[in-house]
Parts: structure tokens; sequence; C-alpha cells
């Protein structure tokens, strides 16, 4: 493994779910999602972090892994996804991804309907559209009545960060989110926390994302984790260089190394899940220990 800088990137799977994704770090994601929610009106007292696996109801059915997914005091919905590599139909999968948090809210029986709010938050590491002229930080995005331009429904909010986009340096941050995004994007590039960010909530962070601070563990995860980010950047400087065709056949093939990856990870716990009933373990347990969802375990 080559130079480590000396805090972690949060553009690798590892980093962000580091940083934003445990219990202990909380108080970062609800911060964060606070400064990035201010003009919808939503302040986030208390997050739950939910299963973020999303297993169909068969071996047919497609199973979704989410980056995050979280539920307020309120029981609103939050799903944040971190997208490294330019995807063609990236909307069509947040609506997607949407959809899970509308049909887990169903009940059985009557019931009138009546939805909490949802939020899809992408955070990309790519411009949406080149060619568009204005460099657009944050997008909010809702449901429209087209001919009345105004908001149609307002239970379902899409958000996109498009990373490049944001280029503030450290003199020209203005606000608390401006320094989300400046450590967001620049975290694995310092070697200390800056004076303009030595505030609580940042001054966590940092000591949070210190490779040097990490287990053994931890930092072997980190550093594989780091690699197949290495490798897919790699395959998109490859386009500007190449060519789309062949940049794009390197980034499918490290993509579909993942998804193997994934699919042996959910058999090996459909493995174990059967394992545990042949030995007489209750769903309730067998769920605790595998993270599979009662419903799944009863149809295998």
């Amino acid at each position: 493994m080559g130079y480590i800088p000396k805090f972690i990137n949060p553009f690798t799977d590892f980093g962000f779910k580091k940083i934003f994704g445990e219990e202990a770090n909380k108080d970062l994601l609800i911060d964060f999602l606070n400064e990035l929610l201010a003009t919808q009106n939503q302040h986030i007292k208390d997050l739950i972090y939910k299963k973020t696996e999303h297993y169909g109801s068969s071996d047919l059915d497609r199973n979704v892994v989410f980056d995050l997914y979280c539920e307020n005091e309120k029981g609103e919905k939050f799903t944040v996804e971190l997208q490294k590599a330019k995807q063609a139909f990236f909307k069509d999968r947040m609506i997607y991804y949407s959809s899970f948090s509308v049909q887990e809210q169903g009940l059985k029986g009557p019931w009138d309907y009546q939805l909490k709010a949802i939020y899809v938050i992408g955070i990309l590491d790519f411009v949406i559209d080149e060619k568009e002229p204005n460099q657009v930080v944050v997008s909010h995005n809702k449901l429209m009545d087209i001919e009345r331009n105004k908001v149609f429904y307002d239970k379902l909010t899409f958000i996109t960060l498009q990373m490049p986009n944001f280029n503030k340096q450290l003199d020209e941050l203005e606000t608390n989110f401006d320094k989300w995004l400046y450590v967001i994007k620049n975290l694995h590039k310092l070697q200390e926390i800056p004076d303009r960010l030595k505030t609580k909530i940042f001054e966590k962070l940092f000591k949070t994302a210190q490779y040097s601070a990490m287990s053994k563990r931890e930092r072997d995860l980190y550093e594989e984790s780091l690699k197949y980010y290495n490798d897919l950047k790699n395959s998109l400087d490859t386009a500007f260089e190449e060519g789309k065709a062949k940049a794009y056949k390197q980034i499918k093939s490290i993509l579909e190394q993942k998804d193997k990856l994934l699919e042996q990870e959910r058999q090996n716990l459909i493995n174990t899940a059967k394992k545990l009933k042949q030995k007489g373990f209750s769903l309730e347990e067998i769920s605790e220990i595998t993270g599979l969802p009662i419903e799944f375990i009863v149809k295998i």
C-alpha cells in the first residue's frame, strides 16, 4: 500500500460509514443533515440507524443495499447514498430507492395511506450534467405541479450534492454548511484541522477520521476500500484519455466484482439462517444474528 494521508477519505465506503454510519458518531450525521435541510424547515433531534439491506421476498427479487438508512424522532426516513462513479440513470436510482421507504410504511388492515416524509440524498463525486452552465452544488427536488409551478407533494424530497462544483477555499467559507462541504471534499488532503474548522463538531470529525487512531483491522478495511475507490477513479480518468467505451467497461467490471462480493455475503447469511433454523433458533434470534428480516427468514 502506498502513501496513506493523515485523515481517511470520506468518498471511500469505509470512510463514509466510519464518519457518518456509526452510533458513536450519530451527532456528526445529525449536524450535517440539519445544515443540508435547513431550507426545508427540517430540524432533526435524533436518528435511529436502520438496516441498510433490503432483501426481496424471493431469490428472484432484486436486493438493495443502501449506504445509510435512518429514521428521525418523527418517523421520517433518510436514505443517504455516496456515489463515486457517474451513472447514466442515477435519478432513476434515487426514485427506486425511495420506493422502499414508501413500501415499508404500509400497514396491514385498515389504513388511510398517510406517509411520513422521505428524503433521498445523493452525495456525488461527479457532475450530473457537464453541459449545465450553472455549476450547482446542492439541488432540492420535489414532485411538481407543472402548470401551476408549485409543489404537488412535499413529503418526497430528492437532494443531490455535486461535490466537484464546490470550489470554495478555507478563507471563503461563510456558513457551517460551507464547512461541511469543504471537509467532505478535502478531508483526505489535510494534515491537520484548520483553525477555521476548530469547533466541537468538526474536532470530533477529525479525531474520528484520523488514520493512525484506527485499529489494524480498521486500517486493513480502509485500505481495501481506498484501493477500490482509486481503481474506480483511475478508470474514470482513462475515460478522458482513451475514450469512454474502454473506461466504462473497466468501471462495469469493478462494480460487478463488488456486486459478486455482496451477493456472496448475502448467500452466506442465508446459509447461516438455514442452519440456525435447523438447530431450533427462534426467528427473532436468527434475525438478530444475521440481520435478515423475519419475513425473509420465514420463506427460506
